[in-house]
């Protein structure tokens, strides 16, 4: 699976704190000893890997709710199959999140916490953020922000030579 960016983007500082969130929920699943706990995080991570991508794409909209993965599709088509991967483990993380024994086998959540890695760095990569780009989240730093929006440019090929 592989995701296409473009060259320039809008990033919100929900989108920042919503990557925040995933890396901290990557993090949980890494360190769990438990598989059912090590999936829950890592599809939790990949959620919020993707509500970051709606922050900075999807526009809202009045009409009913709608699936996270289905919107992801919309506002960004070339993350088709990560949003049809994820949707589909969301039964298997509901199993997991209720304590149902066996419900993931260990080598599910660990395939599950490599994907939402490589799903956070594309999400990164196509909204231009790196991973290590912290931003505070405090009332005052936001006021600072014009918009709550920061412009940025993503180094292409040719400006990285």
């Amino acid at each position: 699976m592989s995701a296409q960016t473009t060259d320039e983007v809008q990033v919100t500082v929900a989108s920042i704190d919503l990557l925040g969130g995933a890396l901290r929920s990557l993090d949980a699943a890494i360190t769990s000893s438990r598989a059912g706990e090590k999936y829950v995080a890592a599809h939790l991570a990949a959620l919020r890997a993707a509500a970051a991508l709606l922050a900075a794409y999807a526009r809202p909209n009045s009409r009913r709710p709608t699936s996270v993965w289905t919107l992801v599709i919309k506002v960004a088509p070339e993350f088709t199959e990560w949003a049809q991967y994820f949707a589909a483990g969301a039964g298997k993380r509901a199993a997991a999140e209720v304590g149902l024994g066996g419900a993931v086998t260990p080598r599910e959540a660990d395939d599950l916490v490599r994907d939402a890695h490589e799903f956070i760095d594309l999400v990164s990569e196509k909204l231009g953020v790196s991973r290590q780009l912290t931003l505070p989240t405090n009332v005052a730093a936001q006021a600072a922000i014009p918009n709550n929006v920061i412009p940025l440019k993503r180094r292409t090929a040719a400006t990285a030579k």
